[in-house]
């Protein structure tokens, strides 16, 4: 089997203020990256409305389209702004990890990595925050369970913020296992271990600034002992590349091999599961750490599958 690499070019097409961390470098970065990987390149393509409305109301959803500027830039928050392709390229991110699970769930590949911006996990149920207009992950599995079925999904999340947003759409949700480990305090000040969720289904793994790769690995040997005991049928990742020591938003030390061993940790219980794993792509602002831990992410997506 083979893991599939959803992207579009309109990923760039979403543009931010000069300056902004959250730039259209980042796509090329990650894409530059993946070069000369023996993926199976496809389109993401657009989202179907369907799918964001079982996360997002219609009057949200009416909002966000209401607001996009013919040129220029609109703030959102003091974090998030929109320009005219903005939520064509959000669009697409959603679209992207909805084809993915519906690829690796006819068993086209036994994993998927969504390459596309903006991110989606602090998008709250009528909110959008942290850069992200969608909570893409959270729409991802809940198509995973409406339109195919499942009752037991796993989304975890290793980006360095808190997933606010995937947390706000899945706190009522049985059906969904929903980890995170994250530099705290750091915005978007939520994820502390009390946060568990209606079902406690929820998994909230506070780091320390300063912290590394030890303690990380730790964390998600934690994290992953809850998710065996959860017997996933699918696996959803939030993969945020700003725990990277070399990251200008957060202050843990990881590097490219923490992000290679928490992935191995992860496809290993995947596999014992037998879950096909879709990871999409969150945080990461230091353009070259991006890059080489994408890749370094993705090449044990593919060797996990081997």
């Amino acid at each position: 089997m083979t893991t599939l690499l959803f992207s579009h070019s309109d990923a760039e097409a979403h543009l931010m203020p000069p300056g902004h961390p959250e730039q259209v470098a980042r796509y090329g970065a990650v894409m530059s990256a993946l070069a000369g990987l023996d993926l199976v390149a496809r389109d993401a393509p657009l989202a179907d409305d369907q799918d964001i409305l079982r996360c997002h109301p219609g009057s949200y959803l009416d909002r966000l389209r209401a607001a996009r500027p013919e040129d220029g830039f609109r703030m959102l928050d003091a974090d998030t702004s929109m320009s005219p392709g903005s939520l064509q390229a959000a669009s697409r991110a959603v679209g992207g990890a909805c084809a993915a699970v519906d690829a690796v769930l006819a068993s086209e590949a036994d994993s998927a990595f969504v390459a596309m911006r903006p991110p989606g996990h602090h998008a709250e149920r009528e909110t959008p925050m942290g850069f992200c207009f969608f909570g893409t992950v959270a729409i991802a599995a809940t198509r995973a369970m409406e339109h195919h079925g499942l009752d037991r999904v796993a989304v975890l999340d290793f980006d360095v913020h808190h997933g606010n947003g995937t947390q706000d759409l899945l706190w009522n949700e049985k059906r969904a296992f929903f980890a995170s480990s994250h530099q705290m305090p750091l915005f978007p000040g939520t994820g502390s271990a009390a946060e568990q969720g209606a079902h406690d289904q929820i998994l909230n793994v506070p780091m320390t600034a300063g912290s590394g790769g030890d303690e990380a690995r730790q964390a998600w040997k934690g994290i992953l002992d809850r998710c065996r005991e959860f017997s996933p049928q699918l696996v959803l990742l939030s993969a945020g590349f700003d725990a990277h020591r070399d990251d200008p938003l957060a202050q843990l030390n990881w590097i490219e091999d923490d992000f290679v061993a928490i992935t191995r940790m992860i496809c290993d219980v995947a596999g014992w599961c037998g879950a096909p794993v879709v990871s999409c792509l969150e945080g990461g602002y230091d353009l070259a750490a991006l890059g080489r831990s994408v890749r370094a992410h993705v090449e044990v997506l593919m060797e996990a599958g081997k």
